[in-house]
C-alpha cells in the first residue's frame, strides 16, 4: 500500500492545494492588493480587446486625452498583447507638451502609493503588466522601474520610427486577470460599461 494512502485527509488537502495553479495577477500581495503582475506572453488567439483592457483604454481617453485606446490585432506573425485582447496604444505625441503632460499624469497615479502605503497600487490593480513609452518600459516585475528600451525591430534610435520607439502612442499590455476585468480597480467599471 503506498505511505499517501495511510495519511490523514488534512495532509493530502494540503498537498492538493500546494500543487493548484494560481493566477498570481489577481492574487492579493502581502500588502492586500494584487500582486505585481509576471509576464503572460500571448497563448492564444483573441484579436477583440477584453472588457477589462476596453474599460482602460475608454477611462484613459475620457480622463486624460489622448486617443485610441484598447486594440486588438488579426492573429499570425509574431506574438503580440494586441492579438490577445490584453493591450492598448494610447496615442500621445511625445513632440507635444499635452502629450507628454498626459503622459506624466498618467505614470505618477498609477505609480504612486496609496494612503495604506502600498506601492504601485493603481496598476497593481488594474492589471498592468508594462508600460512602454517615449524609449523606456516600465515592467511590473521590475516594480515599474524605467528601463531604456529599443525595439527589436530597429538597430538603433536613430534608424528607428516614432511607432517602434514609442514616441507617438503609450502601449500598455495587461495580465489576463486585468484584460478580463477581474482585478480590483474593475469591479464597479464593468458593470457600467
Amino acid at each position: 500500500m503506498p505511505v499517501f494512502a495511510t495519511a490523514p485527509l488534512t495532509l493530502l488537502l494540503a498537498l492538493l492545494l500546494v500543487a493548484a495553479p494560481v493566477e498570481v495577477a489577481n492574487a492579493a500581495g502581502g500588502d492586500g492588493i494584487e500582486g505585481y503582475a509576471s509576464y503572460e506572453p500571448q497563448t492564444t488567439c483573441h484579436p477583440k480587446p477584453r472588457p477589462g483592457t476596453k474599460v482602460l483604454g475608454a477611462w484613459l481617453v475620457k480622463r486624460l486625452g489622448g486617443g485610441g485606446g484598447a486594440t486588438g490585432r488579426a492573429c499570425g506573425g509574431g506574438a503580440s498583447e494586441h492579438k490577445d485582447g490584453r493591450a492598448i496604444d494610447w496615442t500621445l505625441d511625445a513632440g507635444t507638451k499635452s502629450g507628454r503632460v498626459a503622459a506624466r499624469k498618467f505614470l505618477a497615479r498609477i505609480l504612486k502609493t496609496d494612503k495604506a502605503g502600498r506601492e504601485h497600487a493603481k496598476a497593481r490593480r488594474m492589471g498592468i503588466m508594462y508600460v512602454i513609452w517615449k524609449d523606456r518600459v516600465y515592467s511590473a516585475w521590475d516594480r515599474f522601474e524605467p528601463k531604456p528600451y529599443l525595439s527589436s525591430s530597429c538597430p538603433n534610435r536613430k534608424k528607428c520610427s516614432k511607432t517602434l520607439r514609442h514616441r507617438d502612442h503609450m502601449h500598455i499590455s495587461l495580465s489576463m486577470a486585468g484584460a478580463k476585468g477581474r482585478t480590483s480597480w474593475y469591479e464597479r467599471r464593468l458593470s457600467r460599461n
